[in-house]
C-alpha cells in the first residue's frame, strides 16, 4: 500500500517537473506587469497585441505553410522509398534502414551548415531552400512511420488484387493505401511537428525577409523576450493540445467501432 502511493506521487512530482515550466509561462502571458516576479492582474492585452503584430502574423502563416508544404512532400516521397525500400533484399534493406536513421541521429548544427553551404553553391538562400531543408529532414521520419506497417500488413491481397484483373494502380491506391493510411498520418504529423519545431536548420538555411516562429522567437530572445511571446507560446500548447485529445478520442471511437464489427 505504501509502496503504490509513493509510486503516485512520485508521479505527480514527475508530470509537474515537467510542466511547471509551462504553467508558468501561461501565467505570465496573462499578467498585466510585463515583469516575470510581479502580478500586475489579470489582463488579455498581450493576445491582442499578439493578432495585431504583423511581424508575428507574417512569422505563423510561414511556419504553417513550410510545414504543410513539407510535410506534404516527405509523405509521398516517404510512401515512395519505403515501398522501394521493403521490396529490397534482406541485405540491402539493412543497408537502406542504416542510412535513414543516419539523418536522426546527426546533428542539427551539422545539417544545417551542410544544406547552407549546399545552397549557397546552387540556389538563393530563401522560402525555397528552408522547403527543401525540411523536406530533407522530415523524410526519415515518414519512412519509419510507414515501414512497420509495411511490414505487418498483408501483401498478398495487393497479389489478389493483380490477379483478379485490376491494374497496379487500381490495386495500389484501394488496397495498398488504406491499409497504409495510419502509417502514412502519423508520417505526416511527425514531420509537421519536427517541421514547426525545427530552428538549428532554418536558421542556416533561411534567407532575409524570411522568418519562422522559431527564428522570430530566436531574434526577440536577443533584444528582450516580449509578452505576446508569452501569449503566443501559449496558444501553440493549447492547440496541441486540442489535437492531442482529438486524435486520441478519434482513435478509441474506431477501436470501439473495431471490437464492435468484430463482435
Amino acid at each position: 500500500m505504501m509502496g503504490k502511493a509513493l509510486g503516485k506521487i512520485y508521479i505527480v512530482l514527475v508530470v509537474l517537473f515537467m510542466y511547471a515550466p509551462i504553467m508558468v509561462l501561461i501565467a505570465l502571458s496573462f499578467n498585466a506587469s510585463k515583469s516575470r516576479v510581479i502580478w500586475g492582474g489579470f489582463t488579455l492585452k498581450w493576445y491582442r497585441t499578439l493578432f495585431e503584430s504583423s511581424a508575428i502574423i507574417s512569422a505563423i502563416g510561414t511556419t504553417l505553410l513550410l510545414a504543410l508544404l513539407s510535410a506534404a512532400i516527405a509523405c509521398i516521397i516517404g510512401l515512395t522509398a519505403s515501398l522501394g525500400i521493403y521490396a529490397m533484399k534482406k541485405r540491402d534493406y539493412k543497408i537502406m534502414l542504416f542510412f535513414t536513421n543516419i539523418p536522426l541521429l546527426n546533428a542539427d548544427i551539422v545539417t544545417g551548415i551542410a544544406l547552407m553551404l549546399w545552397f549557397v553553391k546552387f540556389m538563393p538562400l530563401g522560402f525555397s531552400s528552408v522547403l527543401v531543408a525540411h523536406v530533407t529532414f522530415n523524410i526519415p521520419y515518414v519512412i519509419l512511420c510507414i515501414l512497420p506497417k509495411l511490414e505487418t500488413m498483408d501483401i498478398r491481397q495487393f497479389e489478389a488484387a493483380r490477379d483478379l484483373g485490376a491494374t497496379s494502380f487500381y490495386a495500389f491506391v484501394k488496397i495498398l493505401i488504406p491499409d497504409l493510411m495510419p502509417g502514412i498520418f502519423a508520417g505526416f504529423f511527425m514531420a509537421f511537428t519536427m517541421s514547426m519545431d525545427d530552428f538549428v536548420i532554418t536558421y542556416f538555411t533561411k534567407g532575409p525577409g524570411v522568418n519562422t516562429l522559431s527564428t522570430l522567437i530566436y531574434g526577440e530572445i536577443r533584444k528582450g523576450i516580449k509578452p505576446e511571446m508569452y501569449a503566443l507560446s501559449s496558444l501553440l500548447f493549447f492547440i496541441v493540445l486540442i489535437m492531442l485529445i482529438i486524435v486520441n478520442i478519434s482513435a478509441r471511437d474506431n477501436k470501439d467501432k473495431s471490437d464492435l464489427a468484430a463482435y
